[in-house]
């Protein structure tokens, strides 16, 4: 964790929600008449969303699409189409505020340098993405742009996470990819973070500290989880994982790294996709992401616990029932309303704690900016290996 020279102003962190214009409280007499006739919580679902719309972990829509366009397949995000899950028309049903769109290559990549020049094309592809849909997209470089885009009627857009094999080993690359607009790097699958960090490792988390990209530990070890979280300084995400306890899979964080998120002060935005919640080999519903939800608030902290709908797949990809698109994030707060859930725990869910891992992230990076130069170490130096 950070030390205090480190450590973000109190204020900070308290002003998580309130990103947005809060909405004004209603008169005496209106209040009263609200408690003798309560609102659905459909109707509540729906007005705290768009107050607090949805920072959304992960979305797979570019590999997806580039997958699509070498079999010569085009998609219309402004209009919507029905093979895939994820569109404009969708989006704003769902009450999406923004967006980590996914760089990440697929894990039988012939090779590194592959990885580099795919995850080049994903950032190609995603920029473009961004500019066709000029009334509807925003990129988004760091937390300033989330109520920027929001009052301006966009998705906020940030580039993210890529892929650890996509930075060939060389931090240099780290920070090209920073120069393109990337804002999230999962170490999974690199051979530096293997099971746990190698010292190359160590030094990547440092530099990533330094420049706001924000941790991905989705898809990693618990051995590579616990060495990063004793190195970071800035608080880390899980862009797409849901509670280990509940259904245990690979993809999943145990309590024991969800307890140490919650003293990392990082979030988990707990998937959707049916592979991640399921129990007992039983095809999931909303109820079941919602158990997850609670299961991470519950170990990391009301503070640590976000969404993912994991979207961005072919409509033949098994979906979670209620949760099948970009328009049923409702579903899911209507859901935890209903299980008790207050306002101001619902706002934390959907928008303030992604956004203050975010504003975390950056103020820990120009502070370390200020006493510490651009990493030049080598992996060969570090950890005596060939790139």
């Amino acid at each position: 964790m950070a030390d205090l020279r480190d450590a973000p102003h109190d204020t900070d962190s308290v002003n998580a929600v309130v990103d947005l214009d809060a909405p004004s409280q209603p008169p005496a007499e209106e209040a009263t008449a609200t408690a003798a006739t309560p609102v659905p919580s459909a109707e509540r679902a729906d007005a705290l969303l768009a107050s607090h719309p949805v920072i959304d972990g992960h979305n797979s829509l570019a590999p997806t699409l580039l997958r699509r366009r070498a079999a010569g397949h085009s998609h219309d995000l402004e209009q919507g189409e029905n093979f895939l899950d994820t569109d404009m028309p969708r989006i704003r049903a769902g009450a999406l505020g923004a967006q980590f769109w996914s760089l990440q290559v697929a894990g039988d990549a012939d090779d590194d340098v592959r990885a580099v020049s795919t995850t080049l094309e994903l950032i190609d592809l995603v920029r473009d993405l961004i500019a066709s849909c000029p009334d509807s997209l925003r990129l988004a470089l760091g937390a300033g742009d989330l109520a920027d885009a929001r009052h301006c009627g966009r998705v906020a857009s940030f580039l993210g996470p890529v892929s650890g094999r996509a930075i060939g080993d060389s931090l240099a690359t780290l920070r090209a990819f920073h120069f393109l607009g990337v804002r999230a790097l999962a170490p999974a699958g690199a051979r530096w973070a293997d099971k746990g960090l190698t010292r190359f490792g160590q030094e990547a988390v440092r530099e990533m500290n330094r420049l706001g990209v924000v941790i991905d530990l989705s898809g990693a070890s618990d051995e590579t989880a616990r060495a990063t979280l004793a190195v970071t300084k800035a608080p880390v995400m899980f862009s797409h994982s849901a509670a280990g306890a509940l259904t245990p899979d690979p993809g999943n964080v145990p309590d024991e790294i969800l307890a140490l998120l919650g003293a990392n002060s990082g979030v988990c935005m707990v998937s959707f996709d049916p592979a991640l919640t399921s129990r007992d080999g039983r095809a999931p519903a909303v109820s079941a992401v919602a158990d997850h939800v609670e299961r991470v608030r519950d170990v990391a902290g009301p503070e640590c616990v976000g969404l993912s709908g994991t979207y961005g797949r072919e409509a033949e990809t098994p979906r979670t029932a209620g949760l099948e698109d970009t328009s049923c994030y409702p579903r899911l707060i209507t859901e935890l309303l209903d299980r008790g859930w207050d306002d101001t725990a619902i706002t934390a869910l959907t928008w303030g704690n992604a956004a203050r891992v975010l504003r975390d992230t950056e103020f820990l990076a120009r502070a370390a900016q200020g006493r510490r130069a651009a990493s030049t170490a080598t992996i060969e130096e570090l950890d005596d290996a060939r790139r």
